[in-house]
């Protein structure tokens, strides 16, 4: 339970993160999404390493569930990292001032939501392990409140465009039209 608690601690300074940006901007706080991130990290890890001796993973539980694993978890690292252009996002932040709207961010507005609970069910499905189900549904629920407010507080005062991308992109499920627009633009 205790790595239940550091994942979930995790998604607290990612919180304070996105209010320190907008509002506090205090430079203390600058490093809690990368402190978030870490502790999220370890806290898996953890419940992996602590739950070693039951775990019993055929080749097939492997092949079937541990690909798909894989997958999910390079398309999370791509779409938080990668798809984004790096410097505009990650260095110049103050330089930026219109959402990015291309590749899967034309999908829906939080493709990494999608990659966060596709790699934690099928990281769950792989293992079979009770604790790590529970991490995936306690992670992803409080990942899923993370981005209401990002969508709703953080994002319209971080871009100038975020309402009007509102309107042209769908929030977590992509539909026809977004899912041509990102291959287009991918």
């Amino acid at each position: 339970m205790l790595f239940i608690i550091m994942g979930s601690c995790a998604f607290f300074l990612f919180f304070l993160y996105d209010i320190n940006s907008i509002k506090l901007k205090l430079r203390a706080f600058h490093s809690c999404f990368f402190i978030g991130f870490l502790l999220l990290i370890i806290a898996t890890a953890g419940i992996l390493i602590s739950t070693r001796e039951r775990i019993e993973v055929s080749i097939v539980r492997m092949v079937i569930f541990g690909l798909p694993t894989l997958l999910f978890l390079w398309l999370l690292i791509y779409t938080l990292f990668f798809a984004l252009p790096f410097k505009d996002t990650y260095v110049d932040k103050e330089s930026t001032s219109n959402v990015y709207q291309n590749g899967v961010y034309a999908l829906c507005r939080h493709p990494g939501v999608i990659m966060f609970i596709g790699f934690y069910l099928f990281f769950g499905l792989t293992f079979n392990i009770d604790l790590l189900y529970k991490a995936a549904i306690i992670f992803s629920s409080f990942n899923i409140f993370y981005v209401i407010f990002q969508d709703n507080w953080t994002f319209i005062k971080q871009f100038d465009n975020y309402n009007q991308y509102k309107m042209n992109t769908p929030f977590l499920i992509p539909n026809i039209k977004s899912i041509k627009r990102c291959l287009e633009t991918l």
